[in-house]
């Protein structure tokens, strides 16, 4: 078994397989992450985009990892717990249902009306860089989430965040 190969030897972390692709995604993120805060979208705003799009895709690693930095940016537990039903609740404002709407739009794009809505909504919350950033956001979520999904990278126990009030 390979440093790059996964416990039960079936699958290859192509993150460590393929390191310089894997950074030229990190490198990528790290600029969308950039724009996303020039563009005025918050912290929490971004993290809530990167984990409903986790949530749609399943990625328990990427999941693990961006619960903890919604934490640390301040977000709330009542707010992550029900992310994923965000539309039946009113604990989210107008900008962050638009952006959870393209969110979604983004990762699964041949839902063509719901596209076409998504896109209308955000359209009324934000400008064209603020738009911009949030599919960027999406985009590069969606493709570590592939990497963490295919390579089956684990979730193991960690110590806990207290979750800030907000």
């Amino acid at each position: 078994m390979s440093a790059t190969t996964p416990a039960d030897g079936r699958r290859v972390y192509v993150d460590k397989q393929t390191p310089k692709a894997y950074q030229a995604l990190v490198q990528t993120s790290e600029e969308v992450r950039a724009s996303a805060a020039e563009a005025g979208l918050d912290r929490v705003l971004v993290e809530l985009v990167n984990l409903r799009v986790s949530q749609l895709n399943g990625c328990a690693y990427c999941l693990d990892v961006h619960t903890r930095a919604a934490l640390r940016a301040g977000e709330t537990t009542q707010r992550l717990g029900v992310l994923a039903a965000w539309r039946d609740t009113e604990v989210f404002t107008a900008r962050e249902r638009a952006a959870l709407a393209l969110a979604e739009a983004t990762t699964h794009p041949a839902d063509a009306s719901a596209q076409e809505t998504a896109y209308a909504a955000a359209r009324e919350e934000f400008d064209d860089t603020g738009l911009s950033a949030i599919v960027w956001v999406a985009i590069t979520i969606n493709a570590f989430n592939r990497v963490s999904i295919l390579s089956k990278h684990p979730v193991r126990r960690a110590p806990a965040i207290p979750a800030p009030g907000r």
